[in-house]
């Protein structure tokens, strides 16, 4: 294969892949969308993100992951007014998290025909990731009184004009697939819900010390 054909490529692909879709809104503004469970079902609680090896990928960025568990908190499952009392914690982790490309003969193809199917809105590639997640529910004396499992597997497509450039589609997989975990912890927690008030009323609120959360002063009483 003659040498220029790699230069090509990046050239057709810095210029084609600017018409791209946007990421912004596929990240984070369908989490309103998913209406499956009653909202508000827990007392108000104080999201905790350990994103583990979801923060080694090269797609989602550093605060990916605690901006969708908080959006998926506030609006799917706790009570989410920001002067309401925290009756707990609830935690995210993300246990599991590979990523795949595939579609690399396609590519190859692609460069032989000089971009053409590219341009006439035939993928480049797909990345794929699998995420397996846990939601703890925390309560304020921290002790872990429920958790929850769920998995995601999300395929996004690199094209122009109808996917999402290399870099928006590692990262839109990346955040799909932890969406869909959650798609699958959100109706575990409806249905323990009634025992998860209760058990979180019990407990009391948590204790605030100089404007802060007892969590911020001492995090090892939830790990």
């Amino acid at each position: 294969m003659p040498r220029f054909y790699p230069y090509l490529l990046l050239a057709l692909l810095g210029s084609g892949l600017g018409s791209c879709k946007s990421t912004e809104k596929a990240v984070f503004q369908t989490v309103r969308s998913n209406n499956s469970v009653a909202l508000g079902r827990l007392p108000s609680l104080e999201a905790v993100v350990e994103p583990g090896p979801l923060s080694t990928t090269d797609g989602a960025l550093p605060d990916d992951a605690s901006k969708v568990f908080r959006q998926e908190l506030s609006f799917h499952l706790a009570e989410s007014q920001p002067d309401t009392v925290k009756y707990g914690y609830a935690k995210l982790l993300v246990t599991q998290a590979q990523v795949q490309r595939t579609g690399r003969a396609l590519q190859a193809f692609q460069m032989l025909t000089l971009m053409t199917p590219s341009l006439l809105g035939m993928p480049l590639e797909w990345y794929r990731t699998h995420v397996k997640a846990e939601v703890q529910i925390i309560n304020a004396k921290g002790e872990v009184i429920g958790t929850y499992a769920g998995t995601g597997h999300s395929k996004v497509r690199v094209a122009m004009y109808h996917g999402y450039s290399q870099t928006k589609a590692a990262r839109l997989s990346d955040v799909q697939a932890l969406r869909l975990a959650l798609d699958q912890i959100r109706p575990q927690l409806d249905a323990a819900a009634d025992t998860l008030r209760q058990q979180l009323a019990t407990s009391g609120p948590l204790e605030e010390i100089i404007g802060q959360s007892a969590y911020s002063t001492d995090s090892t009483a939830v790990n």
